[in-house]
């Protein structure tokens, strides 16, 4: 499992799209579109990873009030043991009408060594 695949599951639950990366219909009112950050390994003193850390930037679009909707998708992801790192009002952008608001989060995964 990735944090792509977990984040896309869980987000698509909403009434509105969700893409990775980039947005590539005609955008709708509102829709989220997630950007992969990171993936790392925790150290370990026998320098083999255990945890792989993956990070995932969710961005909310919205012509309305965002508040609601950001609430919800912190809740969902809190109740699925997401991290969240941050959480950022990017502001409206007066060229397409949309609030940008931001939430970055963080999952760790068993990392199993191939033998």
């Amino acid at each position: 499992m990735s944090i792509l695949e977990e984040l896309t599951s869980l987000l698509t639950q909403g009434d509105f799209p969700v893409e990775t990366g980039i947005f590539s219909e005609e955008a709708p009112d509102t829709y989220i579109v997630i950007t992969p950050l990171s993936d790392t390994f925790d150290l370990h003193a026998d320098n083999e990873p255990g945890i792989d850390i993956q990070e995932a930037r969710i961005s909310l679009f919205t012509k309305g009030s965002y508040t609601a909707m950001k609430n919800n998708i912190v809740r969902m992801l809190l109740q699925e043991d997401f991290t969240i790192t941050d959480r950022l009002y990017n502001g409206y952008e007066t060229g397409t009408g949309y609030h940008h608001y931001t939430v970055d989060v963080a999952k760790f995964y068993e990392y199993e060594m191939e033998e």
